[in-house]
């Protein structure tokens, strides 16, 4: 069988519905097949700053490839209570799915997490983010994946998120556990726009889609078994969320 690690990516500048239609033959034997990691989880230290565990919810924006993924692994995190896809690093304007994936608008796919700091910190959303959830060794691009929408950047909100990014990007950075240098850029002053609608809940919505099979589902796996005690089996959804 044709690697399709290789062929199918995220985009492939076909609207979404007609790249389920045509790739639909093509899911029905792979959802048979066991999924293999596309990338292994590296296990990481947790970060030696971090915010203090405080009551309320906060928001924690970042970027990592295929918002798809992304936003699947931190809906199966314990005190997470809300995850969506989305677009950051550009104007309003451009937040629109087709003109972000020319890669000429500055935004990159992005996941808005809202969690709540008494349950998990900054901090530990961050070791999942780079142990599980994407590569941040790589540049302007996850696996098939290619162009700056897709770069590993971290949307500090405050200046105390943005402290403990710095901090820990160079505290991973001095443990060489990834191999290569990390990549990872931390922004601030911008804005998240939400997604259209049919991104959301990608994952679970579509299971056997290959690009889910190859790339995304193993991240769920990884998240389970290198943090059995974050992990929430049944996923808050948005699309569910917002019926409610």
């Amino acid at each position: 069988m044709t690697d399709l690690t290789n062929t199918i990516s995220c985009r492939s500048g076909r609207p979404i519905r007609a790249m389920l239609a045509a790739f639909a033959l093509a899911a029905v034997s792979l959802c048979t097949m066991p999924a293999f990691a596309a990338e292994d989880a590296v296990k990481i230290p947790p970060p030696a700053i971090d915010e203090k565990p405080a009551a309320g919810t906060e928001t924690a924006v970042l970027a990592g490839g295929c918002f798809w993924g992304v936003q699947g692994v931190f809906q199966h995190v314990k005190g997470v209570t809300r995850a969506v896809s989305g677009y950051a690093g550009g104007s309003k304007d451009s937040a629109v799915y087709e003109t972000v994936s020319s890669g000429r608008t500055g935004h990159a796919e992005s996941v808005e997490i809202t969690y709540d700091p008494s349950k998990i910190t900054y901090g530990r959303l961050l070791q999942i983010y780079f142990s599980v959830a994407h590569n941040p060794t790589e540049l302007n691009y996850q696996g098939p994946d290619r162009g700056t929408q897709y770069r590993s950047t971290i949307f500090a909100e405050t200046p105390a998120q943005k402290k403990v990014a710095k901090a820990y990007i160079a505290q991973l950075g001095k443990t060489g556990a990834f191999g290569r240098p990390i990549v990872t850029t931390v922004e601030t002053g911008k804005t998240f726009y939400p997604a259209e609608a049919y991104h959301q809940d990608f994952l679970e919505r579509n299971p056997t889609y290959p690009y889910i099979v190859y790339n995304d589902l193993p991240k769920i796996g990884n998240l389970k078994s290198t943090f059995p005690d974050l992990f929430r089996e049944k996923p808050i959804l948005v699309m569910a969320q917002a019926a409610d």
